[in-house]
Formats: structure tokens, sequence, C-alpha cells
């Protein structure tokens, strides 16, 4: 099956038995590819359900997706999915202007909200960050109905910005003097060897 471009997969819905099946790998890219948190699945042309990703599994070199497991939801129940963390106004920034470092650490949170209004991502802006900045999940506003899922909001570090990396630069001395002084060594050397050969004829 997956040598014809077609994915595996299995849908978990509560209590009730998983239901296995499989689709062309294109339309899950697609829909992965504009990230959409929720959507609707049909299987066999039973009735749509509201699903989200619960976990995914690609092939370690060709990247294309080898099985996806997927959660059938209620509307009206407050679910957790992990969501991406996206920047903007990077280079709008003075600490990136000033050849600072803008290092993004955290890439996704996991967030609790109905299905309906789980975002496809969170923008976080970073337009005002100098160097030395420091911007933790705590600063950042979640959105109407959206919340955060994690013990200490303060230890979670979305961006922080450091000074710029000054690369040493080690200047090599030439010592001339180690030639001169080779010289000398042979010169000595020559005296020294007519002094022997003078002895040599005084004997």
């Amino acid at each position: 099956m997956r040598g014809q471009g077609l994915t595996l997969g299995v849908v978990y819905s509560g209590g009730s038995e998983a239901k296995p099946f499989q689709v062309a790998e294109r339309e899950v890219r697609t829909i992965m590819h504009e990230g959409a948190a929720l959507f609707d699945l049909e299987i066999e042309g039973g009735k749509a359900v509201p699903v989200v990703i619960k976990d995914q599994q690609l092939h370690p070199v060709r990247g294309s997706i080898q099985h996806i497991d997927l959660q059938q939801v209620k509307l009206d129940e407050a679910i957790q999915a992990d969501v991406a963390i996206e920047l903007e106004g990077a280079d709008d920034a003075p600490g990136v202007k000033a050849s600072g470092v803008l290092e993004h650490v955290t890439h996704e949170i996991t967030v609790e909200a109905l299905p309906t209004e789980i975002p496809d991502r969170i923008v976080v802006d970073v337009s005002a960050m100098e160097i030395n900045d420091t911007l933790q999940l705590s600063a950042v506003t979640p959105p109407s109905g959206v919340t955060f899922v994690a013990d200490d909001l303060d230890e979670i570090t979305i961006v922080n910005l450091s000074p710029p990396r000054v690369e040493e630069v080690v200047e090599t001395e030439v010592e001339e003097e180690t030639e001169l002084v080779g010289e000398g060594d042979a010169g000595d050397g020559e005296g020294d060897s007519a002094g022997d050969s003078g002895d040599s004829d005084g004997e």
C-alpha cells in the first residue's frame, strides 16, 4: 500500500473500537501543510466526524508519512493539542539590527481549548527585542478561549537574543631572528673547525 502512495492510519473515538483506514499520502500532506488543527474525516462514505492528529510516523529517509493516528473529538468538549510557535518581526528587532543572535528555543506548545478554537499556530512578536532580552511563555497572550498547558509559564523560554558572537583573531608573529640565529650558529661552527685545523698543524 505504501508503495502505491498510500498512508495507513487509525482513528480513535473514546471507548469505541479503533477504526483503521488508508488514504493517499498526498492528501494527508495537503491537510498538514494547511496547518489545520481540526478537520473532518469520512471513512467509506460514512458520516464525517471531527478529528485531530494524535501521532504520525515518517519514513526515516524519504520523509513520507508512513502512519497517522487520529483522535475523534466532540466539538463541545475541550481537548489538548500541540501547536507550533512562529516568530514575527525578527528583522525589525533592535537587537538583531545590532548584529545580535536571535535563538528560537521553543517551537511548539501544548494548549487546551474547544476543538473549534484550537489555533493553527501561535504567533509571537519579537520586533521590540533588544540584545540580552529573553521572552518567556508567560509574556505571550493566548488567543481567546485558549489556555497554555504548562506547570510554570515563566520556565518556558520562547526566544532569546544574545550579543554578537565575536571571533577571536589570533595574530601569529613571525620571528625573523630565528634565521639570523641559525646563520650565527653556522659561522661559529666554521670558526671551531678552523681552530681545530690550526692546532693540528701546530702538532
